[in-house]
């Protein structure tokens, strides 16, 4: 995928993300898409280590997997940032 595909992903994913865990978040669609992508490479490697392939592209597990890590990344993100403003 081209870096373009992984931004759009990663928005995607990230949105959802923020979507399900809805609540104030600092950052605006920057960090949406950051939190998307990484989530996505996160996502991946936890998909990597029970046996699946990985996000290897637009596919619907990938997709899932994408989200997934974005939801982990997005609570550790507000772990560290509503921690660090009380």
């Amino acid at each position: 995928m081209g870096i373009l595909s992984w931004i759009i992903f990663g928005l995607i994913a990230g949105a959802i993300a923020k979507f399900i865990l809805p609540g104030r978040d600092p950052g605006g669609i920057i960090v949406t898409i950051l939190i998307g992508v990484v989530g996505g490479l996160l996502g991946g490697w936890i998909s990597s280590q029970f046996g699946g392939q990985g996000v290897t592209g637009f596919s619907v597990m990938s997709f899932v997997w994408a989200v997934i890590g974005s939801l982990i990344l997005l609570i550790a993100y507000r772990l560290v940032f509503n921690r660090s403003r009380s």
